[in-house]
């Protein structure tokens, strides 16, 4: 590999390998731009690789061709009844007429291909202008062969989120899994699936049929790669060049030693600060180590582009309605001692599971968003309180969805037991002396569940009552409500469950065009920021799942385009 010069000349550096970044960089080159990428870890795609890999992305040209006409006044309406005081008209606008044209541009003109999740609901279906579908794309699956030499150098799937190795996508792949033991075509597509893996891991060590998050990483860097983007890895960027208050540049360490990039324009894209100790304990909530929440990030995602900006003289919004993107996590202990960690994005929603506290009672309706068990959980602890609760399920429920990590039937259940990550009790008296949870509570609760689950019924938190409520559930489950089942046949399992995320929220301070704004909220010449370097579009609310990742993208374009001088959309 040639050795790098120690000085560096580009149009545009951008700092940082996810979406956001990856997808500034690719327009920016397409637009005639050279361009040179850094990413701090030894390996591209950020938290955007461990990603299911969805994009909220209103009015897109999937949704289109397959039908689904709306105004951009229903997304805005949907926003503006949900963020209230938070919504900021100029940046939401900026998001929803570009992202369109974001999904149309890449389809067009580089590797980056999409499939549609139509049938995805927006997750608040009692708001005014929530959609039923159509607002939701994909990455569409990659043939990791397509990637070439670069493959080393991207980053592989979440270890918990996979299969020995093998990622498992939304839909088709998991809707097999999960019907495996009731339905013969489930059953084989799985071995299909897992037998092509098997023989990809024996040829080349590895999964080679990319989905979810390391396929949009594995497309944008390959566009990139095709673009003549210059692509460094383990090159963490330690500050900006300034002139006369413009930036224009950064020093960067490189393996073969300090390395000044000298560019017109710096895109910070660094994956936020869920793995900033300080900052977390000066801005999340209940957390007090700054290490009491389960960040589900790389550590590379450490703050750099936030602290980058503000060195520059950019703003940090700490006004918002939450700093943090959560999400329901678990502790996984592996084998070798190492300990990760499960997001629980599937089960909460399926017939026969509940969510408790330590008190044995219910705090939420399972089967609403990830964000939005999190953040009832959050105030439903009293201070002082460890912050967690427990998901809580029959045999039945157990070997039909599996329980975070531990995967439905016919994988076995002891791995799980044995190492602690499942509690199991014969009755739920003894399942709760097992975690720790108030037995009286806990029986209570579940005896007061059944009693109306028998029906399809949740009058306590009117769980199945929304679209997206539904779309989580079991179509197959014969019971009048998809996401309501009693639970009742022993023995009984629990997992602990507590505060994570995915990403932050609390980024520095843009304008329409992806560009950080000083104190006075005037641009900084020559900055821009993305991802979740920027603050949330959203004001630090959770509308949608995809709410990540679609304003990555579509700002990571924004950003590419006005540096570039392009007006007209391609």
């Amino acid at each position: 590999m040639p050795t790098d010069t120690f000085q560096a000349d580009c149009d545009v550096l951008v700092i940082g390998s996810g979406a956001a970044g990856l997808a500034a960089a690719v327009t920016a080159a397409w637009h005639g731009q050279s361009v040179i990428l850094v990413e701090k870890a030894p390996v591209f795609g950020g938290a955007t690789a461990w990603s299911g890999g969805w994009a909220w992305v209103p009015r897109n040209p999937l949704a289109q061709r397959a039908g689904i006409e709306e105004s951009i006044e229903q997304p805005r309406t949907y926003l503006r009844n949900e963020l209230g005081e938070h919504f900021d008209a100029e940046r939401v606008d900026a998001f929803l007429e570009a992202c369109p044209h974001m999904v149309a541009f890449f389809e067009k003109h580089t590797a980056l291909q999409f499939a549609d999740g139509n049938g995805i609901p927006d997750m608040h279906g009692d708001t005014p202008g929530a959609a039923t579908g159509g607002h939701q794309v994909i990455a569409a699956p990659y043939d990791a062969r397509e990637v070439g030499a670069l493959l080393p150098r991207l980053r592989k799937t979440l270890r918990e989120t996979s299969f020995m190795g093998m990622p498992i996508m939304a839909g088709t792949d998991l809707g097999a899994f999960l019907n495996m033991t009731r339905s013969p075509r489930a059953f084989l597509h799985v071995c299909k699936r897992f037998g092509r893996h098997l023989y990809h891991l024996a040829r080349y060590g590895r999964a080679m049929h990319l989905v979810n998050g390391v396929a949009l990483v594995a497309r944008l860097a390959k566009s990139a790669q095709d673009l003549g983007v210059r692509l460094l890895e383990s090159a963490p960027a330690r500050h900006l060049l300034m002139e006369d208050g413009q930036v224009k540049g950064a020093v960067v360490t490189t393996p073969q030693g300090e390395m000044r990039i000298r560019a017109k324009a710096v895109v910070l894209a660094a994956g936020g600060f869920p793995n900033d100790t300080k900052r977390r304990q000066q801005l999340f909530p209940r957390d007090a180590t700054g290490q009491d929440n389960l960040a589900l990030p790389p550590l590379s995602c450490s703050g750099d582009g936030l602290r980058l900006g503000e060195s520059a003289g950019g703003v940090v919004a700490t006004d918002l309605k939450s700093p943090v993107a959560w999400a329901p996590v678990s502790k996984v202990p592996h084998r070798d001692g190492s300990m990760g960690h499960f997001p629980h994005i599937i089960e909460r929603g399926k017939p026969g599971i509940i969510g408790v506290l330590a008190s044995g009672e219910r705090f939420v309706n399972e089967a609403h968003g990830y964000y939005d068990y999190v953040s009832a959980m959050v105030d439903a602890v009293p201070p002082g309180k460890e912050v967690c609760s427990w998901l809580i399920c029959d045999h039945r429920f157990l070997r039909r969805y599996g329980l975070g990590h531990a995967r439905p039937a016919p994988l076995p259940v002891w791995p799980h037991l044995r190492s602690g990550y499942l509690k199991r009790g014969a009755t739920l008296e003894q399942l709760a002396l097992a975690c720790g949870i108030d037995a009286a509570g806990l029986i209570n609760t579940v005896v007061d569940f059944n009693r109306h689950a028998r029906t399809g019924q949740d009058p306590a938190f009117g769980r199945g009552s929304t679209p997206f409520n539904r779309k989580q559930g079991d179509p197959l489950h014969k019971g009048p409500n998809p996401c309501v089942a009693p639970i009742e046949q022993g023995p009984f399992y629990a997992v602990k469950v507590q505060p994570g995320c995915f990403g932050t929220f609390a980024g520095l301070r843009t304008d329409g065009h992806a560009r950080v704004l000083d104190e006075a909220g005037q641009p900084i010449a020559g900055l821009y920021a993305v991802g979740t370097d920027m603050a949330s579009v959203f004001g630090g609310w959770y509308p949608s799942g995809g709410i990540n990742l679609g304003p990555a993208l579509t700002f990571g374009y924004v950003a590419g385009r006005h540096i570039a001088g392009a007006t007209a959309y391609e």
